[in-house]
């Protein structure tokens, strides 16, 4: 099964499409990647839909990739007397460590790191950022602040500091928990919320040791101060635009969506942009022009992938709303104008061989306007290398790895295929002609572009380019 685009589709499974027989229809409708979303799923849950996923696949047989997304630390206040209370614009409203049920002037906020960390002038988000107050004072258990936005508070509402950095970590109990599940099963990504700094980024991917590829989600301003160094370490990035939208001003958030989407590029990473793509579809079988607008600047942008969160999860239409991204998507990349945008976001590849191989191998392909590039890679390193590139073209990657094949299948561009290493160069060459027709992006005659690193089966050796020409036996000469 061949994608007609090159930007993935990653969806969430919830109540609405957690069946195998939904899954299946979701993976043929286009979605790339299957979202898991720990918040709502426990490690039973967690096995059954990874079950689900994986039969999907052997029947299939094409790699389908799982992203474990891990809840993060939740900060919310604690309750009220009257359960609910509402505040005004003007008002003195305090939040502190006293645990007796809040009033109209007051409530506990059981989380003493807070405290330790506001100071005056920075700002509290609740309810979404619904509600806006700003600190007048602060002491060790006391916050006493100004109400600038006021409105309906009730019990256990979120509570969100733009201007803070709190010293609080990315992975609570449960999320150490849900981590090490995630990783034991096999799943291919795990997403890190309440990412403020790199070394969040560097905690989990220590725990993970190796069993699964560390997606960064970039929700808080904090992070978007170190993004180059958070981008170093991970695996790849999402661009999660609800809680981004509540910590920045709003208007901010699609300058800074292409902020993230072009410094992941420029690394080499993964990005996904995520967030009310299509929300309306979760009620309505058609979305509004303004959604498929957005699906749209992020496939402009040169985003690796766009995600549905409750579109698929738990809405009327999980079928339909990735049927209508991926139309959305094949539309905007038939655009005349799209490859012309995309080759101005290039960026110049790192002084190594292997960066250096993939930029030679994209220019070489478009100059000579073969219909594939066909790269062998172990740990998907010289697939994301030649995605990074932006090709016009597709780039069909050949490893030998279940794992490395489920990884890419979020990456831009990337068919993948599992096959055996080659034993030879002959054998490499034939072998790449024989799938790309199989797989049907060549037919016998045409010329395909191979790369490839010698010693063969030497992770991190991408040296060598070739030339060949598809036999009329349909291999490669």
């Amino acid at each position: 099964m061949r994608r007609n685009r090159k930007v993935k589709i990653l969806a969430t499974l919830g109540p609405a499409s957690s069946s195998p027989e939904m899954i299946e229809k979701l993976f043929m409708a286009g979605v790339d990647v299957f979202r898991i979303n720990m918040s709502h799923t426990n490690h039973d849950l967690l096995k059954t839909l990874y079950g689900h996923i994986r039969a999907v696949e052997a029947k299939l047989e094409r790699p389908i990739g799982v992203l474990c997304d891990l809840q993060g630390p939740k900060i919310r206040i604690d309750t009220f007397a009257e359960k609910e209370v509402r505040i005004h614009a003007g008002d003195t409203f305090v939040f502190d460590t006293d645990p007796t049920p809040g009033d109209q002037i007051r409530v506990h906020l059981p989380h003493p790191e807070i405290f330790a960390a506001a100071r005056v002038g920075d700002s509290l988000l609740l309810n979404d950022g619904r509600l806006r107050v700003e600190i007048t004072e602060a002491t060790p258990n006391r916050l006493t602040t100004k109400v600038i936005f006021g409105g309906l508070l009730s019990n256990r509402k979120g509570v969100n500091l733009p201007d803070t950095v709190i010293p609080i970590p990315a992975l609570t109990k449960k999320d150490r928990a849900d981590l090490e599940a995630a990783a034991t099963i096999g799943a291919d990504w795990i997403a890190l919320s309440f990412v403020q700094r790199p070394e969040d980024v560097a905690e989990a991917k220590k725990l993970i040791a190796g069993r699964a590829a560390v997606m960064a989600k970039i929700e808080k301003p904090s992070a978007l101060t170190c993004l180059d160094d958070i981008l170093k370490i991970a695996d790849g990035i999402m661009v999660a635009r609800g809680d981004l939208g509540v910590e920045l001003p709003i208007e901010s958030v699609p300058a800074r969506q292409k902020q993230i989407t072009r410094a992941a590029r420029r690394y080499g990473r993964p990005v996904v942009v995520a967030t009310q793509m299509l929300e309306s579809m979760i009620e309505e079988p058609v979305p509004t022009r303004a959604e498929v607008s957005d699906v749209a600047t992020a496939v402009y942008e040169g985003a690796d992938a766009v995600m549905l969160s409750a579109e698929s999860a738990s809405g009327k239409w999980p079928e339909k709303a990735v049927q209508t991204m991926d139309r959305v998507a094949q539309t905007v990349e038939n655009d005349s104008l799209y490859g012309g945008i995309i080759h101005a976001q290039r960026t110049e590849p790192e002084i190594t061989v292997a960066d250096a191989i993939s930029a030679a191998a994209r220019s070489i392909a478009e100059t000579l306007q073969v219909p594939a590039i066909v790269c062998y890679t172990g740990s998907g390193s010289t697939g994301l290398r030649i995605a990074r590139e932006r090709p016009n073209l597709p780039v069909l990657a050949l490893t030998p790895v279940p794992g490395t094949a489920r990884r890419l299948a979020l990456c831009w561009g990337i068919h993948t295929v599992l096959t055996e290493d080659a034993s030879s160069i002959d054998e490499m060459f034939s072998r790449a002609g024989e799938i790309a027709c199989k797989e049907g992006f060549t037919k016998p005659g045409d010329r395909i572009l191979i790369s490839a690193g010698v010693p063969i089966g030497t992770p991190g050796t991408t040296n060598m380019l070739r030339v060949a020409t598809v036999g009329r036996d349909g291999k490669g000469v």
